[in-house]
């Protein structure tokens, strides 16, 4: 692997103002003052991904972004990555509310955790409108719900807020407590390790043996410290939880490191799995943690697959924009090189350079999942560690004893619920238990007194959701049948609930079918006006792009497609075939 190698510049942090941003307010007279003050303050309560921003700007790992953009700022970087002062700044960092939860201009706001503790107050300078659908085609590149980010930023705010923050309490954590260093932190233990060329690797999924020899090589090429630095934030919906990881993180680095020249720090990033804009802001973000190179990989920061099955960003795009801007950000790009391993000589070569007929071993992303964790079989020791895969397979159970997700989805009268009840009965003849999640039940419990507004109803819809979400992750199965009738919805349940145990099920029926069916006779008073907001007569349906299952009841009764459903799962490996 042959480097370009960056100057020795490792204590200088990214950005004109040459220090890190510090926001936190360490004076004791001062805390106490504002700590009383916040308690008389209107308040809005932070989001996981609001809490991650808010200590990253706090500590300077957004440096120089000192607080969350206003409108200058935001149509910059939007249209040219760039602050309103020029500085590079790849992706928007911004706080949204509620139009009733605003204050006047001038006023002041207490932000809160997620258990109403108060982090921050904010002296609110700047309000603005922004809109979803235009800061994901700037940013993201796209408008498909299938991206997470696109998704999730439906159910936002409706107006942002900007002005000077002080911060009063980072965030808590119990877990790893050790491995949460600060910028200024790990700065000062890369400038112990003595080196002047630091790469920082960025990871959101387990190390294995190909990413160790990647690592060591780019820190032996640049003659220099290695940081891991993988996020524990918010990442890709579906992605191994941030315990199991970092359990493998730090047994890997203790164990197969070198000491004085490896440190591992979590990084408190919520994602945005905005490929090529991303790895610039991942660049940014370890350039003020004390890096000077920076390990980009094929499809950096990439969410996988849009609404057609194609990939949202090209395989390189990340390396190529990173490589245009690497000089301004002062970090070297290391492209993560393509490794194979060859059995016989038991060592890892660039594929460039394997010899003309010599045996090469793979294991594919996918073939980890559905060929080793699924089957709960032990992942080989050529590629991966056996403490890596010890960790897996206690965290990872095979697929026939893992959690998943029915959503059943279509018009009213379609046949939704019958169909689940039926597949209720079916899964209770193989041994599973299932939790039966009913529109119509669910609106007279979980979401009593909400309307039919599209608000209320997609908080309807996540609510359910939510329900689902936790059965699964406790290993249950959640059938859900509501029309849930907006895609950008459905999509916010998948990520909710994991695209790997998310099974949406399109029950299809032509509109005539449905309204004859009608046995409470909804559609004949939507017809008279008597219903207004109804799906598929004044409110639309918007019908899933590639649905897991796609099941016309016109032309197929009930069981059919319930056993349709049935063998579906025995081929994914989530039910075990009977006999």
């Amino acid at each position: 692997m042959t480097l370009m190698l960056a100057p020795p510049t490792l204590i200088a942090p990214y950005g004109p103002a040459g220090t890190l941003v510090n926001l936190l307010v360490t004076d004791p007279a001062e805390h106490a003052v504002l700590r009383e003050q916040a308690q008389r303050l209107a308040a809005i309560q932070l989001t996981p991904r609001n809490l991650c921003d808010l200590e990253l700007l706090a500590t300077g790992g957004f440096s120089p972004l000192s607080q969350f953009m206003g409108p200058a700022d935001y149509e910059r970087v939007l249209h040219e990555m760039r602050l309103a002062d020029g500085t590079l700044f790849p992706l928007p960092i911004t706080l949204t509310v509620d139009p009733a939860q605003l204050v006047g201009i001038g006023d002041q706001l207490a932000l809160r955790d997620t258990r109403n503790k108060v982090v921050a107050i904010m002296d609110v300078e700047q309000t603005f409108d922004w809109s979803p659908a235009t800061e994901a085609r700037l940013a993201l590149g796209t408008t498909d719900t299938r991206h997470p980010l696109v998704a999730e930023m439906q159910q936002w705010g409706q107006v942002a807020v900007a002005g000077r923050l002080r911060v009063l309490n980072l965030p808590t954590y119990y877990d790893f407590t050790e491995l949460r260093l600060t910028p200024a932190q790990v700065r000062e233990r890369l400038i112990l390790m003595g080196h002047a060329n630091v790469v920082a690797f960025q990871t959101r999924n387990p190390l294995h043996r190909i990413h160790e020899e990647l690592t060591r090589r780019a820190a032996t090429a640049i003659n220099g410290s290695l940081l891991i630095h993988p996020v524990v934030g918010l990442t890709k919906p579906g992605d191994v939880d941030h315990f199991t990881r970092v359990r493998i993180y730090r047994t890997l680095v203790e164990n197969y490191y070198d000491p004085q020249q490896t440190l591992l720090s979590l990084l408190p990033l919520a994602m945005r799995m905005a490929g090529p804009r991303e790895a610039l802001l991942h660049g940014l973000i370890r350039r003020n943690y004390g890096a000077n190179h920076f390990i980009i990989g094929r499809d950096h920061a990439g969410p996988g697959n849009d609404s057609t099955g194609q990939p949202f960003y090209a395989p390189y795009a990340a390396q190529e924009l990173f490589q245009q801007h690497a000089a301004e950000l002062g970090v070297t790009a290391v492209p993560f090189q393509e490794l194979l391993y060859l059995p016989d000589t038991d060592e890892y070569v660039e594929a460039h350079a394997v010899p003309a007929g010599a045996r090469v071993a793979t294991i594919s992303g996918t073939q980890v999942r559905e060929e080793y964790l699924a089957q709960g079989r032990l992942l080989p020791a050529w590629f991966t560690r056996p403490e890596t895969a010890q960790i897996l397979a206690e965290s990872y159970p095979p697929r026939h004893q893992q959690g998943f997700c029915l959503w059943f989805t279509g018009l009213s009268g379609a046949g939704k619920s019958t169909i689940a009840e039926i597949v209720t009965v079916l899964l209770l003849e193989r041994g599973r238990q299932a939790t039966l999640l009913d529109g119509d039940v669910v609106r007279t419990h979980l979401s009593k007194g909400l309307g039919f507004s599209r608000a209320d109803r997609d908080a309807n819809i996540l609510r359910i959701g939510f329900v689902a979400s936790e059965v699964v992750r406790h290993r249950g199965v959640a059938i859900c049948a509501a029309i849930s009738p907006y895609r950008a919805t459905r999509d916010a349940v998948r990520d909710l609930v994991g695209p790997a145990q998310f099974f949406e099920i399109f029950v299809d029926a032509p509109l005539a079918v449905c309204e004859a069916r009608d046995t409470k006779g909804l559609y004949a008073k939507a017809r008279r006006g008597e219903l207004t907001g109804f799906t598929g007569i004044d409110d639309p349906y918007e019908p899933p792009l590639q649905p897991e299952l796609h099941l016309k009841t016109d032309t197929s009764d009930a069981a059919t497609c319930a056993r349709q459903i049935v063998q579906a799962l025995v081929q994914r490996g989530f039910l075990r075939p009977l006999g």
